[in-house]
C-alpha cells in the first residue's frame, strides 16, 4: 500500500532553502499539500525507475503561487485563453514557473512539470506525469486512491486515467474545461481526437 512507502527527503543542497521559500509563500494548510503531493511523486517516480530527486522537488515547488491574489497570478502569467481571464486560478501553474525562473531555479524538467500540474503534462514529461498524478490523488484529498495505486505500477495508465477524470468531470458539470487539458486528453491514445483542431494554445 502506498501509506507503508516511506522515503527521506532528498538531499539535494538547494532544496532546503526553497522548501522554506514555499512555506512562508502559502498557507499552512497549502503547505501540508504540498508536502504529501512532493513525497507522492517521489514514491511514483520510484516505483516507475525515474529521478525521485526531481519529482520530489517539483512537487515541493508546483503550489508555490496557489495562494496569490488573482491580479498577481494575471501579470506574471498573461492570460492565454477566456478560462485563464475568468478564472485566475487556472494560472498558478504558469505563475509558479514565471517565479522560480526570476528566482533562479535551474532544472527545465522541474519547470516543466510545475507549469504543467494545472492542465496536464505535454512532450512525455514523466516528472510532469508524476506530479500531476501526485496533485490529483495525495492522501490528504480523500480521491482517486485507485489512481494512486495504479501509478506504482504503470505510470502511463494512471495519467491517462486522471486525465479523462478530470474532463468527464467537468464536462458532466458544465464547466469548460481549459484549452491545453483538452490537448492532453486527446493526445492519450486511448482518445479519439476531434475532427477539428482546439482553440487557443498552439
Amino acid at each position: 500500500m502506498i501509506a507503508e512507502l516511506k522515503f527521506p527527503r532528498h538531499p539535494l543542497a538547494e532544496l532546503a532553502g526553497w522548501d522554506e521559500r514555499v512555506r512562508l509563500m502559502v498557507r499552512p494548510r497549502r503547505y501540508e499539500h504540498v508536502l504529501r503531493v512532493a513525497e507522492l511523486a517521489c514514491q511514483i517516480a520510484c516505483a516507475n525507475g525515474l529521478d525521485e530527486a526531481r519529482a520530489y522537488a517539483a512537487g515541493l515547488l508546483h503550489d508555490i503561487a496557489r495562494d496569490l491574489p488573482d491580479a498577481e497570478l494575471l501579470r506574471l502569467a498573461p492570460p492565454e485563453c477566456a478560462i485563464d481571464v475568468g478564472h485566475p486560478l487556472a494560472l498558478h501553474g504558469r505563475a509558479a514557473r514565471t517565479l522560480l525562473e526570476r528566482w533562479g531555479y535551474p532544472d527545465p524538467v522541474v519547470l516543466e512539470a510545475v507549469e504543467d500540474h494545472t492542465t496536464g503534462p505535454r512532450g512525455g514529461n514523466a516528472v510532469a506525469a508524476c506530479v500531476y498524478i501526485a496533485d490529483v490523488s495525495e492522501p490528504g484529498r480523500g480521491v482517486n486512491a485507485d489512481i494512486r495505486e495504479l501509478a506504482l505500477c504503470d505510470l502511463g495508465a494512471a495519467l491517462g486515467q486522471a486525465i479523462v477524470s478530470k474532463v468527464t468531470y467537468l464536462q458532466g458539470r458544465g464547466i469548460q474545461v481549459h484549452p491545453r487539458t483538452l490537448r492532453a486528453y486527446y493526445a492519450l491514445p486511448e482518445v479519439r481526437s476531434p475532427a477539428c483542431d482546439l482553440p487557443g494554445v498552439s
